[in-house]
């Protein structure tokens, strides 16, 4: 394979490097065009063709349904690999022995106490705000606690960061469903894990002890495994372009959280919930709603189905299925909603139009049948995915700020007006 690529426009010929990656991916190298054609650009509106960054934390091939952290795959490490394990790997870049591990999560308990003016924030929130806002806010809000700015030259300033806001982000996550809940804001217990302390947070309540369920944390781990890291989506490149100037790692964490509540980020999760409530209004018919689904002229949108990167079947899914049936079996939920849920995933697996377009249940639709049956408010369910991407972000923006990357800045193809003279007030 050539090189170089070359680039005609009218008589000219122009030569660009190319980029290869570790996995044999292919990028033309254009950061030198603008100037050596005197002004011309590329155009891609969603970035599907550009790649903005060098990256050596995830690697993902939708076409053949790969998902892989920093080597490793999905698989191994959500059947071998505990979050906070995945979490040091990420941000990292190599598995943890016992002993870092160790020194990890105590320096993240040691971080986990955040200052008591934060609940005068949540206090102002009323109790219908939408978690994820209230998240976003909170996350935005230690900066004003934790004001000076990180030296990403100093390994020991980086890493105290990364601990802090691991310690912090919890317990936000938490206080933002117990505010909704009008429960009173816990801290947890430095006895229990990583996830285990998850738990006890959101749903420990004040007049009794809470007993953990090994399937949930089970349940909770791997979701939290498989939502950790997902290359340069929407909010990882939020993430990526607020920190290229320089903001520091909690402001651009809340930019990145701001981009994943949209429903087509991480808010897919929360309309497959409310796909399944209005086709449960309707009586529960699933074989009436995958017909709407196969009508092109229908306006009804099968959300929770197929994948915009993985062309075949979501290899989170397959992972996280077996963890759904264990949580619906164990939990003996009694719930039509998760009832449609079931409907829906065998109509998809068994019906041949689905089938052949590889129209699968994806992680967002087993994620919401989790949350649903542990009795997490739909609401929350982004504000869920949010912890869970907490460690690739970090190491998305701690890898940006090491490699010294320049400033996010896009062009654009401008198609307004031209110049035209000013008009009076009194001649308009």
């Amino acid at each position: 394979m050539s090189e170089i690529a070359k680039l005609q426009i009218g008589e000219n010929t122009y030569e660009f490097p190319l980029v290869k990656g570790t996995e044999n991916e292919v990028a033309i190298d254009v950061k030198t065009l603008r100037g050596a054609t005197g002004g011309v650009i590329t155009i891609d509106p969603g970035f599907k063709n550009t790649g903005s960054c060098q990256s050596a934390i995830t690697f993902l091939n939708g076409e053949e349904g790969v998902l892989r952290y920093r080597g490793y795959s999905i698989e191994e490490l959500a059947e071998k690999a505990d979050f906070l394990e995945v979490a040091y790997l990420l941000i990292f870049g190599e598995l943890p022995t016992q002993e870092q591990l160790d020194k990890f999560y105590n320096d993240i308990l040691d971080n986990a106490i955040v200052d008591d003016d934060i609940k005068k924030i949540i206090d102002a929130f009323p109790k219908n705000a939408h978690p994820m806002g209230v998240l976003s806010s909170l996350t935005s809000a230690l900066t004003a606690f934790n004001p000076s700015s990180v030296n990403v030259d100093s390994e020991e300033e980086m890493y105290n960061a990364i601990v802090k806001i691991m310690g912090k982000f919890p317990v936000l996550v938490a206080w933002t469903m117990r505010k909704q809940k009008g429960l009173p804001l816990d801290y947890g217990s430095r006895k229990l894990g990583y996830v285990e302390n998850v738990l006890h947070m959101m749903f420990k309540k004040p007049n009794e002890d809470y007993v953990q369920n090994p399937i949930l944390v089970n349940a909770l781990d791997k979701l939290l495994i498989l939502h950790a890291d997902h290359e340069q989506n929407c909010s990882t490149s939020t993430v990526r372009i607020v920190g290229s100037s320089h903001a520091g790692l909690f402001p651009s964490l809340s930019a990145g959280i701001s981009a994943l509540w949209g429903p087509l980020h991480g808010g897919a999760n929360q309309a497959v919930l409310e796909m399944l409530e209005a086709i449960k209004a309707d009586g529960g018919d699933t074989k009436k709603y995958m017909g709407k689904a196969k009508d092109k002229e229908d306006p009804f949108r099968l959300m929770g189905f197929g994948h915009r990167v993985y062309k075949n079947f979501d290899p989170r899914a397959k992972i996280i299925k077996v963890a759904a049936d264990e949580v619906l079996n164990d939990l003996g939920v009694d719930d039509p909603i998760l009832d449609v849920a079931k409907g829906l995933e065998q109509e998809a697996l068994s019906d041949d139009y689905f089938v052949k377009r590889k129209l699968y249940p994806n992680v967002d639709f087993y994620s919401g049948i989790i949350y649903r049956a542990m009795g997490i408010p739909v609401e929350m369910f982004t504000v869920m995915f949010a912890l869970g991407r907490l460690p690739g972000w970090i190491a998305q923006w701690r890898e940006m700020r090491l490699r010294k990357e320049p400033i996010g800045r896009p062009r654009q193809v401008y198609t307004g007006e031209n110049f035209r003279p000013f008009v009076e007030i009194n001649k308009r």
